[in-house]
């Protein structure tokens, strides 16, 4: 399997390398913790890891994963058709499942507490389960995050069934309001799951940006999330 493996990114590296020679290959399969793939120039051979969720898939699978990532290593453009091949197939349910499983099975979630020193993310949801969505969300495990993190303030993980929130935000500094809005557009994503629509995955659907629009600090809370990225100069700062 893998000297065909070998065979199908030294097509990919003849086909968009242009004149270079082709370099020494190794392609593996490695358990990772979900659909991951690397892959690495060192000394100038090439080093592929490929999830092991792929093993058994369809040699035209194996070839649109060649094409991506020869295509990644190179900073070239990938070829349409075989990023269409490789995204119809993330979304199969089978592939799906087989992903959540290697996460839930393989990954770490770091989960520190929900107390912080200003805020409590617990009675926070609580509070915000019982006036939005009159307490029919089933309470995930609720954190602060490990470090301040700046630009991505809030992520919710389906598979660890957790709401992450930046620990930044834990300060008297902070509005409460901006913190309860945080942790409702996660919330928001347990109540709108990702929709697949032409091939790819949307979280904030039109039904969640609507339900977003609803708490009543909606246009402070972005006016605020502008002056973070100001401040940090960075992309916009956002909930996931």
């Amino acid at each position: 399997m893998n000297s065909d493996l070998n065979k199908l990114f030294a097509d990919a590296f003849q086909h968009l390398g242009g004149q270079r020679p082709v370099p020494p290959i190794e392609v593996r399969f490695y358990p990772y913790a979900g659909l991951h793939h690397t892959i690495r120039l060192r000394s100038g051979r090439v080093y592929v890891r490929l999830s092991d969720i792929c093993k058994g898939s369809a040699a035209n699978i194996h070839r649109a994963l060649a094409f991506i990532l020869v295509a990644k290593l190179l900073s070239k453009r990938v070829p349409v058709a075989h990023d269409r091949i490789y995204r119809e197939y993330t979304l199969r349910p089978d592939i799906q499942r087989a992903s959540d499983l290697a996460r839930r099975g393989r990954g770490r979630k770091m989960i520190t507490s929900a107390q912080g020193q200003a805020y409590d993310l617990d009675r926070m949801f609580v509070k915000l389960n019982r006036r939005y969505y009159e307490g029919e969300l089933e309470k995930p495990r609720i954190t602060w995050s490990q470090r301040r993190t700046r630009r991505i303030l809030g992520h919710h993980d389906r598979v660890h069934e957790t709401i992450t929130i930046s620990k930044s935000l834990d300060s008297a500094e902070v509005p409460e309001w901006f913190v309860e809005y945080i942790l409702y557009h996660e919330m928001l994503h347990i109540k709108h799951p990702a929709k697949i629509m032409n091939g790819r995955r949307y979280y904030h659907t039109s039904a969640f940006r609507s339900d977003e629009r609803r708490f009543p600090h909606y246009d402070s809370a972005q006016r605020w999330l502008e002056r973070v990225s100001r401040l940090r100069r960075m992309p916009r700062a956002r909930a996931a």
